[in-house]
């Protein structure tokens, strides 16, 4: 385990980091999806604004013109009520999708979408005065504050400023017309919220680079808590060890199984043994399929008696076939003049068996 008073100077690992994620612990900044559905909204509202307010002077004027019998009739008002909800919804229904899009956009911008249900797991831990408290006068808590006071000095000088150049144009709606007026007031407001949304977005600007850095400062881990994930998910180097050592018997094995299909096994004739197999309509070249040192290249001879394959002398090239060429590949064209004698050797030895003649003399390769 690592000790408690341990720096924590390392970056958090990727398994860190999807742990953190599967709890719930993603970089999030509330002030970068304020500004986000503000600005939407604010949006909106300018570009809408005007026709939206008049729609809504219409819904007013027709639901409160009713007939002396219309009113005093049963079972009016309250469906008169309902049909007038019902209008004023769709009427502001694009300004809710605006700013229902841009509070699902703004996620994507830091930590991305993320629901994990172990964040909505109740922790009574945090009804804890003391546990509350040291949150408020932590560093955080303090970064907070100052971002609430920035807030509120960057909107209330944002207000004023638009207050005061706005303040004759708001004077002339009393002279515009009913209509005109309400749609001028509605432009006017978009407007205003819009460009008390770049306040916001400053704060934003600040707030997203610190949410980021808060996030990679509270997952750092210690040298000690990264020796010890590396260990649990590559286990100790003796179950490593192992289990390279079984591999190695998988791959031994699957390796013998290619010596019957060979051509040729070329030999040291003790210490090397390396089995060649050619086919000129699928192969460019012979390819090693076994090879091995004595123990091992005792048992590629051994499989290749028993499933009579030839067997031929050539210390040299044993030697560099075993030590250049890896299993599976190629003999490379600098051994290509070589193999190809043995390779004839070989065909010769095979015709010969096939007539009953007397075999041909082994090359002599050096």
């Amino acid at each position: 385990m690592a000790e408690s008073g341990a720096e924590r100077t390392e970056q958090a690992t990727p398994k860190r980091l999807e742990e953190a994620r599967k709890r719930g612990q993603v970089p999030r900044s509330l002030e970068l999806s304020m500004a986000a559905v503000c600005i939407a909204a604010s949006t909106a509202i300018y570009a809408l604004g005007a026709g939206t307010a008049g729609k809504f002077a219409e819904l007013m004027r027709g639901s409160l013109t009713l007939s002396p019998a219309q009113a005093m009739g049963e079972g009016v008002i309250w469906p008169t009520l309902m049909d007038a909800g019902l209008r004023a919804l769709l009427i502001i229904l694009p300004i809710l999708g605006a700013t229902f899009v841009a509070a699902l956009a703004a996620p994507l911008a830091i930590g991305g979408w993320n629901f994990s249900a172990e964040a909505l797991t109740p922790k009574f831990s945090r009804l804890n005065p003391a546990s509350g408290l040291g949150r408020v006068f932590s560093a955080r808590g303090s970064v907070e504050l100052v971002k609430g006071l920035a807030k509120v000095a960057v909107v209330s000088v944002i207000a004023w400023v638009l207050l005061k150049g706005m303040t004759p144009q708001m004077m002339g709606l009393s002279s515009e017309p009913l209509e005109g007026a309400i749609g001028h007031a509605a432009a006017l407001a978009g407007y205003a919220l819009l460009v008390l949304c770049f306040g916001l977005v400053a704060i934003a600007a600040f707030d997203v680079p610190f949410q980021l850095w808060q996030h990679s400062r509270d997952l750092k881990m210690t040298r000690e808590e990264v020796k010890e994930e590396y260990k649990e998910s590559e286990g100790s180097p003796e179950t490593r060890g192992r289990i390279r050592e079984a591999q190695r018997a998988l791959a031994r094995g699957r390796m013998m199984q290619e010596v019957p299909t060979a051509d040729v096994v070329v030999t040291n004739p003790t210490h090397f043994a390396v089995a060649l197999r050619y086919d000129e309509s699928r192969m460019r070249a012979p390819v090693v399929v076994a090879k091995g040192t004595d123990l091992l290249a005792a048992r590629i001879r051994e499989i290749a008696v028993q499933n009579g394959v030839p067997l031929l002398a050539a210390p040299p090239l044993a030697r560099a076939l075993y030590r250049n060429v890896e299993l599976g590949h190629e003999v490379p064209a600098a051994l290509y003049a070589t193999v190809a004698q043995v390779l004839t050797y070989v065909y010769q030895l095979k015709a010969a068996v096939v007539r009953g003649a007397k075999p041909p003399p082994a090359p002599i390769i050096d």
